[in-house]
């Protein structure tokens, strides 16, 4: 019971931080989605570390792990455009394939970059302490 109160307190906290994106963008006038200034919201604690990752570690999990539920609504909607879809299909399916193939290689270079200057410096510190 008490690990079912956290989760929903977890929850909670994650929907406020949400709302907050949104009250945020609209007050503010930004040309940002809501979700989106929620999200850095919730890094910016995190990295700051002013809320440990074990206050939302259990709500993140949960929502992570039934992720493709929340597609189900979007996929569904998406079938009242099939005459769209028939009209400028090689269109997206060009976009998808190429803004997929350009995310893999950005995130790829960037995680080389950033395993290769962490391989360095483990190295100098091994180095160091001989």
């Amino acid at each position: 019971m008490k690990n079912f109160v956290f989760l929903i307190l977890q929850l909670l906290g994650l929907w406020l931080l949400n709302e907050a994106g949104y009250w945020i963008v609209e007050t503010l006038q930004l040309p940002l989605p809501g979700n989106v200034m929620g999200m850095l919201l919730l890094f910016a604690l995190l990295a700051t570390k002013t809320i440990p990752l074990r206050w939302i570690e259990q709500a993140s999990g949960l929502l992570i792990k039934h992720l493709a539920f929340f597609f189900i609504p979007i996929a569904v909607g998406l079938m009242n455009f099939g005459d769209l879809f028939l009209q400028n299909g090689v269109a997206f399916i060009t976009a998808i394939i190429g803004s997929a193939a350009i995310g893999m290689l950005i995130t790829g270079f960037t995680s080389q970059k950033l395993a290769s200057k962490k391989g360095e410096s483990v190295g100098e510190h091994h180095r160091n302490a001989m």
